[in-house]
């Protein structure tokens, strides 16, 4: 089994000396500096990353990157992607470092044949063999650029595949896709995500479930469609107030249509039990009674909450971010989601009650009045730089350059308010929506029918 992935270089080669003079203001997607990653043995991941076998093909890996300059030179094609980047990384413990590297060979001489010098590096990280191929954009024949699109990835793919299979490796059938970065690295992270939320709910209905029934059941309980239609190739999983469905397989191996039905009927007697508490605690949440209180006082001497403060007390409120005392997690996959967008809705949060905005108006009105902030002290700032220029009075440049530095400081704090605002106009409709469906989600976990105003008719 093996995945793959190939990208571009879009770096010029002239930064190679930016690189080497400030390598804090150098990207990673230069030529000189993806080659120097691929062939150097020092280049590691905390120690642990070692190179294990270099080869060129169409080239001398010794030279490679004065080969593939010659030849972007003598076309006079220097500029743009000067190179890509793709590898080719192998299931743990499948492959030795010498079946790998010679996989890796033979791919980049299948798919960039005779025409682009390609450099190949076997690597070892944590227990995993992968391939690094760093491709010469330009063609040494006809000076052409290699086009990388869509199709030239899916070829990549489907070589690779063969080769696995030639060599009597496993080859991936249902491949996951790409994985959003936010998505990845917040799964990476243990954060809430959809994803992530719809396999927690899996594994609770399975651990609780005696049959498919059951499963299906508890699923809808915890906001979710699942389709287990035996006619169909895939089981999907959907939540109710979405319309879009993922194949379940996506979710990871534990989650194909195999495995879901092996782990249901492996439950036995624990799953009676587990349903047998389930069904129990259900019971319980429909006979729960809100918590009486008594007030001594007089309601209309009471500060009243409204506005925008009041709708974001009430979010949190339902995210079960408030009271602090008494903190619970929310019923609706959407609100769950929420979660991990807490500081954001904080930082929105402390502005609305700075600001005191009451409606989204005082929001776009507090932009448009901040946008004519900015202006006016960039352009304050831009007259004492030209005082600057003029200024050989090391008195005056103090203050010139103190001047300087407090417009700095107040543009990045006008900068980054109206940059909270923009996100508290940006997220109401959410915040609005996911209240409305985790309302909705407390009273069918209660046992009661969604309140639905009645429509008026007017004659």
């Amino acid at each position: 089994m093996a995945t793959t992935k190939i990208w571009a270089i879009k770096d010029s080669v002239s930064r190679v000396l930016a690189y080497a003079t400030n390598p804090e203001k150098t990207v990673l997607s230069d030529l000189k500096k993806v080659l120097h990653y691929a062939e150097n043995d020092k280049k590691t991941i905390n120690g642990e990353e070692k190179i294990c076998f270099v080869s060129g093909v169409n080239c001398n890996a010794d030279t490679a990157f004065d080969e593939m300059i010659s030849v972007q030179k003598r076309y006079g094609k220097t500029d743009g992607n000067v190179a890509y980047h793709a590898y080719q990384s192998f299931k743990t413990g499948e492959v030795t470092p010498e079946l790998c590297h010679q996989i890796g060979v033979e791919l980049a001489r299948k798919m960039w044949g005779n025409d682009y010098q390609v450099l190949v590096a076997t690597h070892f990280n944590t227990g995993t063999y992968h391939n690094h191929f760093v491709v010469n954009s330009v063609n040494m024949w006809t000076g052409k650029k290699f086009n990388c699109n869509e199709g030239a990835y899916w070829k990549f793919r489907a070589l690779s595949d063969e080769l696995c299979a030639e060599h009597n490796l496993t080859v991936i059938k249902n491949p996951s896709g790409k994985t959003p970065r936010s998505i990845y690295f917040a799964e990476k992270n243990g954060e809430p995500t959809k994803f992530n939320l719809m396999r927690e709910a899996i594994d609770f209905a399975i651990k609780c479930s005696r049959s498919f029934k059951d499963f299906e059941f508890i699923m809808r309980e915890q906001g979710y469609y699942v389709s287990l239609n035996n006619n169909r190739k895939y089981w999907t999983i959907c939540s109710v107030n979405s319309k879009k469905s993922v194949r379940m397989y996506r979710l990871g191996e534990e989650y194909s249509n195999e495995s879901i039905r092996r782990r249901i009927h492996e439950q036995g007697i624990d799953g009676w039990k587990n349903s047998a508490v389930y069904y129990e605690n259900r019971q319980q949440m429909k006979l729960f009674q809100p918590r009486s209180v008594v007030f001594k006082g007089n309601f209309k001497a009471v500060k009243k909450i409204a506005g925008l403060y009041a709708l974001y007390l009430h979010y949190c409120y339902l995210l079960g971010k408030l009271p602090k005392d008494r903190q619970r997690k929310p019923l609706s996959p959407e609100m769950r989601e929420a979660w991990r967008h807490l500081d954001r809705i904080s930082r929105q949060v402390t502005l609305i009650s700075n600001k005191d905005f009451k409606a989204l108006e005082d929001v776009e009105k507090f932009v448009e009045d901040t946008n004519s902030s900015i202006n006016e002290v960039t352009n304050l700032r831009y007259k004492i730089y030209n005082k600057l220029r003029r200024c050989d009075d090391e008195d005056k440049c103090a203050e010139l350059f103190s001047g300087r530095d407090k417009c700095t400081a107040l543009l990045k704090q006008l900068r980054k308010e109206k940059k909270i605002a923009l996100t508290i106009i940006e997220d109401n409709p959410k915040i609005k929506e996911n209240i409305r469906l985790e309302i909705q989600a407390q009273n069918l976990a209660r046992g009661r029918k969604p309140n639905y105003r009645k429509k008026e008719y007017t004659r």
